[in-house]
């Protein structure tokens, strides 16, 4: 604002105080009012004039301010300080480009699905040893991480993928899965079972309540199956303490047999065994084993490991003869063991087949 006009409106103020006052004066004291009728019509004459100047002053302030506010909007920002341009990192040489390509990341959400324990530097030491040379393109461990964090579900949907995917089949006698489990009686005692299936056939070769759980005992199990059907290339086994011992290695190594373990926090890798003790599970905790009194002849521990034998050998018999399995088309065990196929040869004679109380039923087809 100008002097002139800062003036003007300081005149108009005062004027206005001025008049203000006087009105005041005239109301406290009516007998002047005939006597002042004059000089308030100058007054107020006066200050309706400094009013409009005042006014005007005012109107050309505000305009002077909103130009000037306008002309500063619209000049660019500079700033005071130079701006670093964005350079890729070459500590490890990697080769940058502004966006990786859609096939580089879902590589890196299926390796880490597949591979759930490795971190993010890693899996980038993976891909830029398989694709630096090959594709050109490397990445870091900082856009893993990134990716990962983005993704998180998709792994989480392809690691349930990948454990319900069906397996690719093999050869009979090739690979066989040995794990533990247990069943509980009414005292409270818990007896170990210990379950041995071939991966090609899914026949369940071996089932049987434990009398201790040691690496001897397992290997004579393993013997007697060996003496019945055959022996096979490679034993796949957990990391349990008993299954890492050194007894059990030696043991595995004389019999000529290459010891296989899963990852750790990995079961689908043994997953055969591991759906058949799901099976077995839903069927035996239906059932109760009560101990036999000491005057029978038995110990009580091994009058529930007999009856448990006894049970385990028929529900053997059901899984292996009686059951279709889904991973093997509608057959049995037994019928992919000997090679026959149901929808081609036609049965010799078919019967019921009952057990456990209705909890085992189907019909066994005779060849």
């Amino acid at each position: 604002m100008s002097v002139m006009n800062q003036k003007i409106a300081i005149e108009g103020y005062v004027g206005a105080n001025l008049f203000a006052r006087a009105i005041g004066y005239v109301r406290m004291n009516s007998h002047l009012q005939k006597q002042s009728v004059g000089r308030m019509s100058a007054a107020l004459s006066a200050v309706c004039a400094c009013v409009m100047r005042a006014r005007l002053a005012t109107i050309e302030f505000l305009h002077s301010l909103i130009q000037g506010t306008m002309q500063w909007m619209s000049t660019p920002y500079r700033s005071h300080y130079r701006r670093k341009l964005a350079q890729p990192a070459d500590r490890h040489h990697h080769r940058y480009s502004p966006q990786k390509p859609d096939w580089l990341k879902a590589e890196i959400i299926r390796l880490k699905a597949i591979m759930p324990q490795a971190g993010c530097r890693t899996i980038a030491d993976l891909c830029n040893r398989r694709f630096a040379a090959s594709r050109q393109i490397t990445v870091g461990k900082t856009f893993v991480h990134e990716t990962l964090q983005r993704h998180a579900y998709k792994v989480q949907i392809l690691r349930r993928n990948l454990k319900h995917a069906k397996p690719k089949s093999v050869p009979r006698n090739l690979t066989w899965g040995i794990d533990l489990t247990g069943k509980t009686d009414t005292q409270g005692s818990l007896h170990a079972l210990l379950g041995i299936l071939d991966h090609g056939s899914r026949a369940l070769l071996h089932l049987q309540a434990l009398h201790d759980k040691t690496s001897r005992t397992l290997i004579a199990c393993i013997s007697e199956v060996v003496r019945a059907h055959g022996k096979p290339r490679i034993i796949r086994t957990d990391n349990e303490a008993i299954f890492t011992s050194k007894q059990f290695r030696l043991g595995l190594k004389r019999l000529g047999i290459r010891h296989q373990r899963t990852t750790p926090g990995c079961p689908w890798q043994n997953g055969r065994i591991e759906r058949l003790f799901g099976t077995l599970k839903d069927k035996l905790d239906q059932r109760i084993y009560f101990p036999l009194p000491a005057g029978e002849g038995l110990r009580e521990r091994g009058g529930v490991r007999g009856q448990l034998n006894r049970d385990l050998d028929t529900f053997r018999y059901w899984y292996n003869h009686i059951r279709p399995h889904q991973n093997l088309d509608g057959r049995t065990p037994a019928e992919a063991w000997n090679g026959i196929d149901p929808c081609a040869k036609p049965a010799k004679q078919e019967r019921w087949f009952e057990a456990w109380d209705g909890l085992l039923t189907g019909y066994h087809l005779r060849y």
